[in-house]
């Protein structure tokens, strides 16, 4: 099994570029389909269709550093280290989220969804590695952000599937201890609470919970979560 970039910048590119009208809206769904109009044919849905600009901004930010190369170069290094014997190819795929514009994505529950709700992306053989618009891009985070979501991948085509807040957080030690060379300890004021909180609900699998385990109480507010 291989991991492949799939460019899609270019496209991309092109595609904002289209007056923002219903038309250019169909032409999203289009793409996201295919011709199956059921499923789903290239995994762009982190991209908001309508976009106000702050997504092309970014794009060809990306496509000056040869953000899609640096993958590239990665997702090869990464290949020959798992040396994995099964059949078939997963398909990367770029998505570039705009939590600037706020009409479309949320950060915390996009970013959420896009490294704990893999199984239809999984099952399907896609791999998304997703940049925000409000982040400042460089070639070594380009190559961290490829690594994080190739590894997530691999933890869920080597488990069962992650429910709880103990399976979700094995899969950021494995994904953590496999793609970051420097990892910087953090230092909590007073981690026996976090532990004792940890602990105590490691086999939830309340939503709730384990979002506010990994983003905090003030995503959990904004967002009306307990």
């Amino acid at each position: 099994m291989k991991f492949k970039l799939v460019p899609i910048l270019d496209t991309m590119e092109t595609f904002y570029k289209l007056p923002k009208t219903k038309e250019r809206f169909e032409k999203y769904i289009a793409m996201l389909q295919g011709t199956s109009r059921s499923d789903m044919s290239i995994p762009i849905s982190g991209y908001n269709p309508m976009d106000k600009g702050n997504v092309l901004l970014k794009i060809q930010e990306l496509k000056k550093m040869n953000a899609e190369k640096i993958m590239e170069d990665e997702l090869n290094k990464i290949n020959d280290k798992i040396n994995d014997n099964r059949k078939g190819e997963f398909e990367v795929v770029i998505n570039i989220s705009d939590d600037i514009g706020g009409e479309w994505s949320n950060f915390h529950t996009t970013s959420y969804s896009s490294k704990f709700k893999l199984s239809s992306l999984v099952n399907r053989s896609f791999c998304t590695p997703y940049f925000w618009t409000s982040e400042n891009y460089s070639e070594e985070m380009i190559a961290q952000r490829t690594k994080e979501y190739v590894f997530r991948t691999l933890f869920w085509l080597n488990n069962e599937t992650p429910k709880s807040l103990e399976d979700f957080c094995k899969q950021e030690v494995f994904v953590q201890s496999n793609s970051n060379e420097n990892i910087q300890k953090t230092r909590f004021d007073d981690f026996t609470k976090i532990q004792k909180f940890y602990t105590k609900n490691l086999k939830s699998e309340d939503y709730n919970l384990i979002f506010n385990f990994f983003y905090g109480d003030g995503a959990s507010n904004s967002l009306g979560y307990s």
